[in-house]
């Protein structure tokens, strides 16, 4: 017995490294072309398990990589976060880690691999660039990119889209809006909770009647509008970014609550490919890559999208909330408990697994 707790003992001291005071943090001095030649010199790989739901979501991202680093190879993953989540936690209990780089809407998660010691404290070139309000204070994590849901509608079946949430209950929308399960994912459930917050449960009963067609996946209802044998005219649980092209249009609300958040990143400690994964996460908050147009920057040196003001000026979006939202997870289970017994579990096989 007494083997057995010292042996349990010694494995959770293992996993906690508070008491150890011997926390690293690796500071970037090198330059990108520096780490660029390390990365080739590990091997020129990189895997990272990027949260989304369609396989070629990050196709971009891959390509946009490679081509500025020649002869690297960037491995994508592209899974539900939530499911990204319990298989690196079955790599790091197995000792058989073989990502280098998770990059996860599953905020809360990064905050308990830190506490378990599994992230490497890790500060990248424009480090303090990013707003502090997206960033790790031992640099185990900090945001890459910045999401949030804006209303979308197709302007060649609709001439004016809805503004405020409460335009989804006008009689023109009956039969015609398509919306991801809330109870699917976290940050749909969250859009619905800002909304009956601010507007009540009334709301969420007058959307009802509107009798939406509910789908699995947050780019499915951009699949479907874009559809040509479909009614569907708009959504509020996807983005376009806000430079979208046609027929597409977006808004975003003045009125009500939308959810925003910084898409966070972290490497992992024992990344097999840790170079390599510095190279990417210095890409990704690169000049280059913060700038491109239509969407808004983790970081706060970077100008807003045209027409837009800095995200964190919009009065309508906190995205530091979404955070806070994730790491109460007993909140999370009761409300997505709520909206499955309002509208039943999620149908379908999730978007990636029709796309395999």
């Amino acid at each position: 017995m007494r083997l057995l707790l010292a042996t349990l003992f010694t494995a959770v001291l293992a996993y906690d490294p508070t008491l150890g005071f011997n926390r690293a943090l690796v500071v970037e001095n090198r330059t990108i072309d520096d780490i660029y030649k390390a990365a080739l010199a590990e091997g020129g790989v990189v895997n990272v398990w990027h949260g989304g739901d369609e396989s070629g979501q990050q196709a971009e991202l891959k390509q946009a990589f490679e081509a500025r680093f020649p002869n690297m190879t960037l491995n994508v993953t592209v899974d539900l976060s939530k499911y990204h989540d319990g298989n690196i936690d079955r790599q790091l209990a197995t000792d058989s880690l073989y990502i280098d780089s998770a990059i996860l809407q599953t905020l809360h998660d990064f905050t308990r691999w830190d506490l378990e010691g599994a992230l490497l404290g890790y500060q990248p070139l424009d480090f303090y660039k990013i707003h502090p309000a997206f960033r790790h204070i031992h640099a185990s994590w900090y945001g890459v990119r910045l999401f949030g849901w804006s209303n979308v509608w197709n302007s060649d079946r609709l001439a004016d889209g809805p503004k405020e949430f409460t335009d989804y209950l006008k009689p023109e929308f009956k039969d015609k809006l398509v919306l991801t399960y809330p109870n699917d994912d976290d940050a749909v459930l969250f859009a619905f909770d800002l909304i009956m917050q601010q507007y009540g449960y009334e709301w969420f009963e007058a959307l009802l009647a509107q009798n939406p067609h509910w789908v699995r996946g947050t780019a499915t209802p951009v699949t479907l509008l874009l559809q040509e044998n479909t009614s569907f005219v708009a959504s509020f649980t996807t983005s376009v970014g806000l430079a979208p092209s046609s027929p597409l249009n977006v808004s975003i609300p003045s009125e009500g609550n939308f959810v925003s958040w910084p898409q966070t990143a972290g490497i992992f400690r024992d990344a097999p490919h840790p170079e390599g994964a510095k190279l990417l996460h210095n890409f990704m908050l690169s000049d280059e890559f913060q700038g491109a147009p239509g969407s808004w920057s983790v970081r706060k040196d970077m100008p807003a999208p045209a027409g837009y003001d800095a995200i964190m000026d919009v009065q309508s979006t906190n995205p530091v909330e979404f955070s806070r939202f994730m790491g109460n997870r007993e909140r999370v289970e009761r409300l997505r408990f709520f909206f499955e017994s309002k509208i039943g579990s999620a149908q379908g096989l999730s978007p990636l697994i029709d796309n395999l």
